[in-house]
């Protein structure tokens, strides 16, 4: 396996930065990864990818503008637009990366960044083969429910504080990504603040915080609704018991997916990025990626690591 360190550009030429783990072999099929709410790629990714280039193929894991090591700016600013935008640029430069088979994409996104999977496989992209929804965000209007009442009111509070401040040229006003229970964040399930911030690790650059603008963004994105769309195989990774993204809505929308694959787990939201519960999860990934787009190495006969 080599690693190498890359950037590309989005819309209106701010760049993206992203990571290209390659295997040994000519031209593999690549996955393109990012993450989900205000997170960077640092925050447990790697150990996906690093499974996924053994058993053969190339995976290309970037971070969206105003995160982490890409370019933009207001920082941390959260848009399911921009983010999008991220992702179409981030399929075309794979595309046209020489050490990858561009015409073998497979997209993978998890949670925030698993609707955005499910939204850009609908639009049916040049090269995409395949795609993996892991515990994915469906459905704004079933999340929000998710969220303590009080919250919500907070959260709302914020978006306005933000929205008005905005318009008075002010700097963003921002809010928690995920705070404790009855607090003011997007994510404020028991499980949420201690989970996701367990995935930062030490000396990241990251911050527990995004412009409060995206509440609305959240509410009314549904990108599960696209599912019938989808014209490639699409894996949906589930978590029985998830306090974010509920499963219900999640299981609901999959059923449409022509092509779709669904695997449920009995974890929550947090729990599928070490331990038994990655083993379980990425070894169901592993499983459906040498099905549907099988590599040289596993061709030969080579077993999934």
């Amino acid at each position: 396996m080599s690693i190498e360190h890359l950037r590309f550009p989005s819309v209106g030429g701010e760049y993206c930065a992203a990571t290209l783990y390659l295997p040994e072999g000519e031209r593999p099929p690549v996955i393109v990864m990012a993450h989900g709410l205000g997170a960077i790629r640092a925050m447990g990714l790697a150990a996906y990818a690093e499974r996924f280039t053994a058993a053969g193929y190339a995976c290309l894991v970037f971070d969206y503008r105003y995160f982490g090591d890409s370019e933009g700016t207001p920082r941390h600013l959260l848009s399911t637009t921009e983010q999008r935008a991220d992702w179409a640029a981030a399929l075309t430069f794979a595309r046209q990366l020489p050490q990858v088979d561009g015409d073998r994409i497979v997209a993978w996104g998890t949670s925030f960044g698993g609707g955005h999977v499910i939204y850009t496989a609908a639009q049916r992209p040049a090269g995409l083969v395949a795609a993996i929804a892991q515990c994915p965000f469906t459905d704004g209007v079933a999340s929000t429910l998710a969220v303590h009442p009080v919250s919500s009111v907070k959260a709302t509070v914020a978006w306005l504080r933000d929205v008005v401040g905005t318009r008075a040229g002010r700097a963003p006003h921002m809010i928690a990504t995920a705070g404790p229970v009855r607090g003011t964040a997007l994510m404020t399930a028991p499980d949420a603040e201690s989970g996701y911030l367990e995935l930062v690790p030490p000396g990241a650059d990251f911050r527990n915080e995004v412009a409060a603008r995206v509440v609305l963004d959240i509410l009314t994105d549904r990108p599960g609704r696209l599912t019938a769309d989808i014209r490639v195989p699409i894996l949906f990774s589930v978590c029985e018991t998830d306090s974010v993204a509920p499963a219900g809505p999640t299981l609901r929308y999959a059923a449409h997916a022509p092509f779709g694959e669904t695997r449920t787990y009995p974890d929550g939201h947090f729990d599928i990025y070490r331990g038994d519960a990655f083993e379980r999860v990425v070894t169901d990934q592993l499983d459906f990626l040498r099905r549907q787009v099988p590599t040289a190495r596993l061709d030969e006969g080579e077993s999934i690591p």
